[in-house]
């Protein structure tokens, strides 16, 4: 089984690079199961329903989120009713929207499960707790887990990936918007990845306009970030082959296009 998984969609740049290469990538890798991080995905911060719902159009079988989940308002009158939307499971629970979904293919389920970290992040549940609740309620159906770890700390995430070895089928980190040069199987059959990286502006810094985050750095003053919207883009992606007899994955590509990675299908 393949699963392609697109990391951090920001802006209508990255909107865009998944609606141009996505069926290009599902035409190339003939992925069985197709996931998109949305929390960035409206003007930078958030998501909303028509988003959502695009990706979907555009090839996507799950959204996931992050810590700007709750950035659009509008997410509340939506998230309960879109069946393929996550957001962190450890989230409090009084939250609305849910952190796992299953997948059926064919007969062959697909636990997707999106967490967030705790380090330099807003406060949310322990994700290690967490996923133990969530692993042992998904082993019930599936021996397929692929786990969205949205964090900060390169630390936290490695430490989850060795915390989870064996027991899911592939922990991704999302959130910092620079891919990872790290992707492995681990010893007993997790694929791992710090992070997948971003999809959207190449010319910006994490998507946002360079010469905002420059003054920033150099007055350490206040400023307003603005999604690159000119220039050149890109997209950032990791295709994970799993064997459905144990759920162990077998093989783990980092998938990167742009300006000086073209994409050749």
């Amino acid at each position: 089984m393949k699963i392609l998984f697109i990391g951090d969609v920001v802006g209508s740049p990255g909107r865009d690079m998944v609606h141009e290469y996505l069926p290009k990538l599902k035409e190339k890798y003939r992925p069985h199961l197709t996931i998109v991080n949305g929390e960035n995905a409206a003007s930078g911060k958030g998501i909303t329903e028509k988003i959502y719902k695009k990706f979907l159009e555009d090839g996507a079988n799950v959204v996931t989120m992050g810590n700007h989940t709750w950035d659009k308002k509008e997410i509340f009158d939506f998230i309960d009713d879109a069946k393929n939307l996550i957001r962190p499971a450890n989230f409090p629970e009084n939250n609305p929207g849910k952190g796992i979904v299953y997948i059926n293919l064919n007969g062959q389920e697909v636990a997707v499960i999106n967490l967030q970290g705790r380090a330099f992040l807003p406060p949310s549940d322990d994700p290690f707790v967490k996923i133990d609740e969530l692993v042992t309620e998904a082993k019930q159906r599936t021996n397929i887990i692929f786990l969205d770890f949205h964090g900060e700390a390169t630390s936290e995430k490695q430490a989850m990936g060795w915390y989870l070895d064996g027991r899911v089928s592939a922990v991704v980190g999302t959130h910092t918007h620079t891919q990872t040069a790290d992707e492995r199987i681990l010893p007993n059959g997790t694929a791992y990845i710090s992070d997948v990286g971003m999809t959207g502006p190449y010319d910006g810094i994490l998507g946002v306009e360079r010469d905002a985050v420059i003054k920033r750095f150099l007055t350490s003053m206040p400023v307003r970030f603005e999604i690159t919207k000119e220039g050149r883009t890109q997209l950032n992606g990791i295709l994970v082959t799993i064997d459905k007899s144990n759920g162990k994955a077998t093989h783990v590509e980092r998938i990167l296009i742009n300006e000086d990675h073209p994409f050749f299908g």
